[in-house]
């Protein structure tokens, strides 16, 4: 009971390390990932095989792959929370590189799978998606940027890190992926008003973002046909939107019973970007209001852990993970009942998809490492002296 009302004791240094590992992890937000990853076996296992039995393959095909995929984000995750901040730091910088390699050879090498953006590499065995991984690296570097700019005499790390974040933002763009391109200017966004950012400048930013969004409308008739279905007062219950739609009406409070919804034979994305339209209509709002719930409280958990921070890198870092990390469930869940316009977005632990699985528990791996209770006095000892 001590542990959930004040978080976890510090360990000594003398304690074994799984132990101290153990003592310093938050456990209720671990325990919310693995629910969440336990919710979306059972979605898979509803919404899967009328899409396997489309494709020729065996009827739980994308369960077993999401089994494989998600013991493997899993077991990353549990790695990465064992890692110290500059562990964490070092591997999140390599491993951004790296991403934005890839991310630049797309044109050349990545495919489109028909779906009208090239965002992702054929492996044969599997697809690889560079933006998924690139979002937790470029949240470390971002944040290493802008804390290396508090420091008397230190560089312009807020101005390096916006025309970093300009320069992916339009890399996603010409994709196009307005969805990720605005995920990553939000994470960015985050941490720039954490460490400090006058209220006018972010005001401009939103004024620069809107003139963006204006543009891409009347040049991308991808952007333009998907605002156009948004805006549209008439819903063809034909489309994804649609299907989902009606589903989520069906559903009610409790769902219409375990097998019996029929939006997953429509759907061809039922068990990645509308998963959610599954869980609604099978098993009701009840369950939606504990996936929500289960979201909430990892991100809330992680800001209030963060709070006691005083590392200016791992509070900024941390920031940015917990809240990218909740905005894309947001923009996920608002896309499905039409309170956005569709982003092409998975649902972090429950959709399936290898790239988003695996990138997804090395962001919450981070962001579990970087909320681990360390050997520090609070952030409010600086104010009183007793810091010192």
């Amino acid at each position: 009971m001590t542990e959930m009302v004040y978080g976890a004791i510090p360990a000594r240094d003398g304690d074994p390390i799984l132990p101290r590992w153990w003592s310093t992890l938050d456990k209720w937000s671990l325990g919310c990932v693995l629910m969440l990853f336990g919710v979306g076996l059972l979605l898979g296992l509803a919404s899967s095989p009328p899409l396997a039995a489309r494709n020729g393959f065996e009827p739980f095909h994308y369960v077993e792959r999401q089994v494989i995929f998600g013991g493997a984000a899993l077991v990353t995750l549990l790695v990465t929370t064992m890692m110290s901040p500059k562990l964490v730091r070092r591997l999140g910088v390599l491993g951004f590189i790296v991403t934005f390699v890839a991310l630049l050879g797309l044109p050349f090498a990545g495919t489109d799978f028909g779906k009208g953006a090239v965002r992702w590499y054929s492996l044969g065995f599997a697809s690889l998606q560079p933006s998924e991984f690139l979002k937790p690296g470029f949240v470390v570097v971002a944040a290493w940027m802008i804390s290396a700019s508090q420091h008397l005499g230190g560089p312009p790390g807020k101005s390096y890190s916006f025309l970093l974040t300009v320069a992916i933002v339009l890399i996603l763009a010409m994709q196009p992926d307005f969805g990720q391109a605005c995920l990553v200017l939000f994470g960015w966004g985050v941490m720039y008003f954490v460490a400090g950012a006058p209220i006018t400048l972010l005001m401009v930013l939103a004024g620069a973002v809107a003139f963006a969004g204006t543009l891409a409308y009347s040049s991308s008739e991808h952007f333009a046909r998907r605002i156009d279905g948004f805006l549209s007062p008439d819903l063809d219950p034909t489309t994804q939107l649609g299907y989902a739609t009606n589903a989520i009406q069906q559903g009610g409070f409790f769902g219409v019973g375990v097998g019996e919804g029929q939006v997953k034979q429509s759907l061809p994305d039922a068990h990645t970007d509308f998963i959610i339209a599954v869980a609604a209509e099978e098993y009701g709002l009840m369950l939606v209001l504990f996936i929500i719930a289960l979201y909430g409280t990892i991100v809330v958990r992680s800001l209030v852990r963060l709070l006691r921070e005083r590392d200016p890198f791992i509070r900024l870092a941390g920031t940015g993970l917990a809240c990218m990390f909740g905005v894309q469930a947001m923009i996920n869940m608002g896309v499905a009942v039409r309170l956005l316009p569709a982003k092409g977005m998975t649902l972090p632990f429950v959709s399936y998809g290898g790239s988003s699985l695996i990138a997804g528990g090395i962001a919450v791996g981070m962001l579990l490492a970087f909320t681990r209770t360390r050997a520090q006095g609070e952030i409010g000892d600086i104010l009183t002296g007793r810091g010192h």
